[in-house]
C-alpha cells in the first residue's frame, strides 16, 4: 500500500494506543528514535522518526525507516515490528563469532550435495529463509556455505545472486558496527574462502550515510 512517498511493509495494520514513552518507541521491542537497525533480507536503516496517519479508517501509529545503503524509505506499522523481525544491530563479540566460524573447516561433505535441479531449489528455499530470519547467523551459514560450494565448481546464476545478497547484508551490519569501509570488509569476509573458482564481482558502491 503506498502513503505519499513512502510504501507500507507488514501485511495487517494494528492500531496501538501507546506509542511513545520517555524518548523512546513503545512496541514489542523497544527502540530510539536514530537507531540502526537491521531490516532482514533488506540491510541496515535507520529510524528517522514515528508518525501517526490516517489510511481509510484507520489511524496507525509508524515508524519511518530510512535504508543508509539505498535509497529507500519505508513506513512501518508499529505492529509489525515484531513480525517482520526487525532487530539492533549485532554486537562486536557477535562478528568475532562469525570469522571464527568462517575459518573452521565446514562439516559438510559436499560430494554428497544433491546439485541437481530439484537438489537446488531444496538449498535455495534453505538460502532464502535463512536471509529473512533476521540472524546475522544464517546469512553467515548461507555464505559459508556457498564460498564453500564454489571450491567444488562453478557457482550457479541463482548462487551467485544469493552469495552477493548475503556478503551484502553481513558487510552493511560489520561496516557499521566496526566503523571500517566496506572494502577492508569484504577482504576480511572473502579471506578465508582463497580457493574459489569464479571471480567474485567487484563490490557496489556503498552510500555515504555513514
Amino acid at each position: 500500500m503506498s502513503l505519499g512517498n513512502f510504501e507500507i511493509y507488514g501485511g495487517v495494520f494494528i492500531y496501538l494506543s501507546s506509542w511513545f514513552f520517555s524518548g523512546k518507541i513503545k512496541g514489542v521491542f523497544m527502540f530510539n528514535l536514530k537507531d540502526k537497525v537491521m531490516y532482514p533480507g533488506h540491510g541496515v536503516a535507520v529510524i528517522e522518526e514515528t508518525m501517526e496517519k490516517v489510511v481509510g479508517d484507520r489511524s496507525l501509529k509508524l515508524f519511518k525507516l530510512k535504508f543508509l545503503f539505498k535509497d529507500t524509505t519505508i513506513l512501518l506499522p508499529f505492529e509489525n515490528i515484531n513480525a517482520c523481525c526487525i532487530r539492533s544491530l549485532c554486537d562486536t563479540q557477535t562478528i568475532k563469532k562469525i570469522f571464527v566460524y568462517f575459518y573452521k573447516p565446514f562439516d559438510k561433505k559436499f560430494d554428497y550435495v544433491d546439485f541437481t535441479p530439484s537438489g537446488w531449489n531444496r538449498r535455495n528455499k534453505d538460502y532464502q529463509l535463512k536471509l529473512q530470519s533476521g540472524k546475522i547467523e544464517d546469512v553467515a551459514y548461507v555464505y559459508k556455505d556457498l564460498m564453500t560450494v564454489a571450491q567444488q565448481k562453478e557457482l550457479s546464476f541463482g548462487e551467485k545472486k544469493i552469495l552477493i545478497a548475503a556478503e551484502d547484508l553481513l558487510i552493511q551490519e560489520i561496516q557499521v558496527v566496526t566503523a571500517q569501509t566496506a572494502h577492508s570488509v569484504q577482504e576480511q569476509l572473502q579471506a578465508p574462502f582463497k580457493q574459489f573458482l569464479f571471480t567474485q564481482p567487484a563490490i557496489r558502491p556503498l552510500s555515504s550515510a555513514i
